[in-house]
């Protein structure tokens, strides 16, 4: 199971334990909440009620006095009341008063009276001097047949004559309590799904920063050109910044060892060459031997500075993240420049250069770089182009790319050497002198390519030269 799954999957589960627990609380509270509410608007009611009876019940006519006539017409009303949804088309309530004893003396049923209801809780405690509530089932094996009663005191004149009782069944508000746990639980689903939704966006979000710094890291492995990622929340952002400096050092103390091998390594020719002729000049030899060998030094004091300045410029560009003079160029514009500045090597072995616009757009780099990358180029075709030949440069565009490619009419490339064209410090005799360059400028070539998100790339043309 990959991170992603396991954050999403990990960060639901809290969410979903909390959201279900709230949940379950509020659908369990909801039925006692509304039941608690229907028994206080019942304690109103039947306090209103003991007052309107305590005259009629202590005159002995609470049957046939204007209290039951009211309550009668009341019980055969229709409300119509739309309740929140919920219609009420009847008045729901069952009246009963008890003398002191707790005998009934009124029932709006007409089921109870002359009972002893003494010893029901409602009434029982009312005649304590308490306040008497009681719930019971009419069927004692189905939970829907409840029933609340709730009494109140009758008193005549501070004297406590009697006491009367509302009962309520539950049924009335079973469709209160229904829509309240079915719109809890329809929040509940809406609240999961955001939740869902909320951790795919998160963990994708997380997941994202991740998976930048993992191709961060592996562009870094394979070593192409990266910067590290941005963004993602700080902590990520630091850690990237904290993977490009360890890159950094470690890439810093290799390069440093690679190149003091390599420039060490390339020195030491020239180096010889120049220690052997200067051997020779302390013997003072002939005035023709002398110039020889001068020449000779001078030569390959030359080729020191061509290397070292190279390998400088190469170490910059290798060093670069980015194109440090990011700017717009007129890919044509830019090939004209650097045919310019070679125009006397041409001119001196006679070579002429055409160059093919197939497709062309600007490009965005850094000047600097990109023409002395295609100046290594030229030079190379110069080196081994045929004196009197032509040289072919060509520019094509497409979607998202610009290519330039040069064409030399000379021998090209052993098989053997194709693979190490780009390494550094590898080179090939140039046909016209037998004399090898400092092995630096495909590689520069290639790493400014690459630093522009690009590639360089050499093969043989199949009727001759390489391109």
């Amino acid at each position: 199971m990959n991170i992603s799954v396991r954050l999403f999957f990990g960060y639901f589960l809290i969410v979903g334990l909390a959201a279900w627990f709230v949940l379950y609380t509020f659908v369990k509270e909801s039925e006692p909440s509304i039941r608690q509410a229907t028994e206080e608007s019942l304690v109103d009611s039947a306090n209103l009620l003991a007052e309107l009876a305590a005259g009629e019940l202590a005159a002995g006519h609470i049957n046939d006095g204007a209290f039951a006539t009211a309550v009668a017409a009341a019980l055969q009303r229709h409300p119509g009341a739309e309740i929140y949804g919920i219609r009420k088309d009847s008045v729901d309530l069952r009246i009963y008063l008890t003398d002191a004893r707790g005998v009934v003396v009124y029932d709006s049923a007409g089921q109870a009276r002359g009972a002893d209801f003494s010893q029901w809780k409602d009434v029982a405690r009312v005649l304590r001097g308490e306040y008497g509530a009681r719930q019971s089932r009419i069927n004692p094996n189905d939970p829907t047949t409840s029933v609340m009663h709730v009494a109140a005191p009758v008193r005549r004149e501070g004297q406590l004559i009697g006491v009367v009782s509302l009962a309520k069944p539950m049924t009335s508000i079973a469709p209160f309590v229904e829509r309240a746990t079915d719109r809890v639980r329809a929040s509940g689903l809406t609240l999961l799904l955001a939740t869902a939704v909320i951790g795919l966006v998160f963990t994708a979000w997380l997941s994202w920063s991740i998976h930048r710094l993992r191709d961060y890291a592996r562009a870094v492995s394979e070593g192409h050109k990266a910067e590290p990622p941005s963004g993602g929340g700080r902590q990520l952002s630091e850690l990237a910044k904290a993977l490009a400096t360890m890159r950094e050092k470690l890439e810093g103390k290799q390069y440093v060892e690679r190149y003091v091998q390599n420039l060490a390594h390339e020195m030491k020719s020239p180096l010889t060459a120049i220690l052997g002729a200067a051997e020779i000049l302390e013997s003072d030899p002939p005035a023709d031997d002398r110039h020889r060998f001068t020449l000779s030094v001078a030569e390959q004091g030359r080729r020191l500075q061509a290397i070292i300045d190279r390998m400088l410029l190469l170490a910059r560009v290798e060093q670069l993240q980015a194109p440090e003079g990011d700017q717009t160029l007129d890919p044509k514009a830019l090939l004209d420049t650097c045919l310019s500045l070679r125009q006397q090597a041409l001119s001196s072995r006679q070579l002429q250069t055409r160059i093919t616009v197939t497709n062309t757009a600007p490009i965005r780099g850094d000047a600097l770089l990109l023409q002395q990358a295609l100046l290594n180029l030229i030079d190379n075709a110069i080196d081994f182009s045929p004196t009197g030949s032509t040289i072919e440069l060509g520019i094509d565009a497409t979607e998202d790319t610009v290519s330039f490619e040069i064409r030399d009419h000379g021998p090209g490339a052993p098989d053997y050497a194709l693979p190490q064209i780009f390494d550094r410090f590898y080179s090939l005799p140039r046909p016209a002198t037998g004399k090898k360059s400092t092995g630096l400028g495909l590689a520069l070539v290639r790493e400014v390519a690459r630093l522009h998100g690009g590639e360089a790339g050499f093969e043989n043309h199949p009727e001759g030269g390489g391109w």
